[in-house]
């Protein structure tokens, strides 16, 4: 009887320590509740969504990050699908949407500033402007994603621009768009393709942008910040820390070129965190 209760008592410690341990674990990880980001896999929301989801995360929240087609983005963030987004190209790649959704989404203004899009070409190519092209590259624009903002303006050019007019926009992805972009320079072949900045290609080749006399693809661009009407009410410290959350354009090419070169999003999310500490801190000010 005495073994058997000197068991029972020693189990029912190991079970109250063991409890202990859970208690201690689930309260130091308690979360503040889940947060969706929608975003397009470009390489720049790739990156700045995968670093403020970090950023999130480090702070309390279960993250989920959720790649969508561009105009289902957001859609998903209207409709409340998904919490927020930091991939609104504004004022001119991304206007149809806001125009459609913007009503039903709350704006946080710019997370990054001197953004551009256009045709880009390498620079070994003689030509300096969409009024110059003649029959480059076969005559063919390489492009990324059907319904993508800069592919919307591609096909604005080929039509205002009478050169361009037996043109054609070759639909792809932006991972295909910098393969077929790498693989011209490797032979110094002639390629014009859909670009943007900011974009690690411009850090990894000599590219230009064509000059743009009709003005079709705009003038400069910012990324901005939009989440669902309820996210403040529902997640508050989510809400100020998206609402704070602003970088530069070589923050974000030395996350997207780190990824570029063989990192994961996520780890060169948490390296980029890292290093530059005292500016996130400015996102997550008052956040305990």
């Amino acid at each position: 009887m005495k073994t058997k209760f000197k068991f029972a008592a020693a189990a029912l410690g190991l079970s109250m320590i063991l409890g202990a341990c859970s208690e201690d674990k689930s309260s130091s990880e308690e979360k503040l509740g889940e947060i969706n980001l929608a975003y397009v896999e470009w390489d720049t929301e790739v990156a700045s969504t995968h670093v403020i989801g970090q950023v999130l995360e480090d702070v309390g929240y279960d993250v989920t990050l959720t790649p969508l087609d561009n105009a289902i983005m957001w859609e998903a963030v209207s409709k409340g699908e998904a919490d927020a987004m930091v991939a609104g190209w504004l004022p001119a790649t991304h206007a149809s949407q806001l125009e459609k959704y913007g009503d039903n989404l709350v704006s946080l203004g710019e997370n990054l500033t001197g953004a551009k899009i256009g045709l880009v070409v390498p620079s070994y190519m003689d030509v300096d402007s969409i009024e110059d092209l003649t029959a480059e590259a076969g005559s063919t624009i390489t492009g990324i994603e059907a319904g993508a903002g800069v592919m919307g303006a591609a096909e604005a050019a080929i039509e205002n621009y009478p050169n361009l007019s037996s043109w054609e926009l070759l639909p792809s992805s932006s991972g295909a768009m910098t393969v077929a972009l790498g693989q011209a320079i490797a032979n110094e072949e002639e390629i014009i393709v859909t670009g943007w900045s900011p974009h690690w290609k411009f850090a990894s080749y000599d590219l230009k942008y064509l000059e743009d006399p009709k003005g079709v693809f705009g003038g400069e661009e910012t990324i901005n910040t939009f989440v669902s009407k309820d996210l403040e009410q529902d997640s508050p410290e989510a809400y100020k820390i998206l609402d704070a959350f602003n970088w530069s354009s070589e923050d974000i090419e030395e996350v997207m070129l780190a990824i570029n070169e063989g990192k994961k999003p996520k780890e060169a999310a948490a390296d980029w965190i890292k290093a530059n500490e005292d500016k996130v801190k400015q996102w997550t000010e008052g956040i305990k």
